[in-house]
């Protein structure tokens, strides 16, 4: 118990106040770690390790899926680093500190589980080559991100996947450089939209054979939003044409910020000037206290796209350390298909 306390008060230091963006993400205390640079040009598979130098980084995985009897579900695994101080020390002296996430989703329930461990000592980290990443016996592992296996189990779930890419990493914004807010905050930040998946997903009923899609989401930086940032509406869309969309709304005290990809049926990837993707809340409903817009209209005009955009289960609440809804949606309308919604910073 008292190296669970030691090491909740660890992450409690890591993490800055909410008053400075969701979950601190827009505070200014990033003296001293390295800032996204627009003239970094992404290297693999180096990039898929960690960097230390930097202040917070995530490995995030979301997955739509099939069961036998055509029930969707979905599927979250999700690895946080965030750094005491710049750079990595051997075993206790490491500055580093790591949360998991995973969750599985049905049309009537949402499960998920949270893990914390400390740098340094082997209970969490990432290795590029192989590439590794596991915090106690959850892991995504696999000689390169074209072939994962995933695994995760909570008090009320467990799943075993295989990954296989059919297409190429897609580099978000300006070859990684991905713009936050109209001062600049940026990120590094790239995709593997394109995973084809098959496994076991084990729920309280018992064990169901699943196939589906998957989407992994790489990112770092030391503040990548604004002060007055406050959230943000994120959006992962495989339409049935084989084209992809990602987008985003960062919602500040000065306005929307938005941005995203326009990922082609071939994988071509092209980066959307700010405020060409477009989201617009539908419908809201009481999650955990809150009003949340789990019904959506999403637009890009420029590629012909309109759509609205349904959570397969409106009550996918993480109720985490930082909490936030994510979850499967549904997409209909000019483009039909699948995809995830992650909303963070709803009081």
């Amino acid at each position: 118990m008292r190296a669970r306390l030691a090491l909740l008060l660890l992450l409690l230091a890591a993490l800055p106040a909410y008053g400075q963006g969701y979950a601190g993400l827009g505070s200014t205390a990033a003296e001293g770690f390295a800032v996204p640079d627009p003239e970094t040009r992404l290297n693999f598979p180096r990039d898929h390790g960690a960097h230390p130098e930097f202040r917070i980084e995530w490995w995030y995985v979301t997955a739509n899926l099939t069961g036998p009897d055509g029930t969707d579900y979905g599927v979250q695994w999700t690895l946080f680093r965030s750094a005491l101080a710049p750079g990595e020390a051997a075993g206790w002296a490491s500055p580093q500190i790591w949360m998991g996430h995973a969750a599985a989703t049905t049309p009537r329930h949402h499960y998920f589980a949270e893990r914390l461990a400390r740098g340094g000592i082997g209970q969490a980290g990432v290795s590029a080559t192989p590439f590794a990443a596991w915090i106690d016996d959850w892991q995504m592992a696999g000689t390169d991100f074209d072939s994962l296996s995933l695994t995760a189990r909570g008090a009320e779930f467990a799943y075993d996947l295989d990954l296989i890419a059919e297409g190429p990493l897609v580099l978000h914004g300006a070859g990684g450089f991905s713009v936050k807010s109209a001062d600049g905050q940026a990120s590094h930040y790239y995709s593997q939209p394109h995973y084809r998946i098959k496994g076991t997903l084990t729920l309280p009923s018992g064990p169901v054979e699943v196939t589906g899609q998957g989407w992994l989401d790489r990112e770092w930086s030391s503040q990548p939003l604004a002060a007055d940032q406050n959230g943000w509406d994120w959006f992962s869309l495989s339409f049935d044409s084989g084209a992809r969309l990602m987008g985003f709304r960062l919602r500040g005290a000065r306005g929307d910020f938005t941005s995203g990809t326009w990922i082609d049926a071939e994988g071509h990837a092209t980066a959307l000037a700010p405020g060409a993707f477009r989201a617009e809340p539908l419908d809201k409903t009481e999650v955990a206290g809150r009003s949340l817009p789990v019904r959506w209209r999403v637009t890009l005009p420029d590629r012909g796209v309109d759509v609205e955009v349904a959570a397969l289960n409106p009550q996918s609440w993480m109720g985490t350390r930082f909490a936030y809804w994510e979850g499967p949606v549904r997409v209909s309308g000019s483009h039909a298909g699948r995809g995830y919604l992650e909303m963070t910073g709803y009081e």
